[in-house]
């Protein structure tokens, strides 16, 4: 029963968008609803 559960819901998956930006998420650039936030200096 569970796995046809699983199948199911897995035609219904959609695949994530922004793997361009993964390398700026590794150096930590923050994100708010999809856009790159300026760091104010401090």
């Amino acid at each position: 029963m569970a796995f046809k559960l699983m199948m199911s819901a897995q035609g219904k998956w959609r695949k994530l968008g922004g793997q361009n930006r993964l390398p700026q998420i590794i150096q930590g650039v923050e994100f708010r609803d999809g856009l790159r936030q300026l760091q104010a200096a401090a």
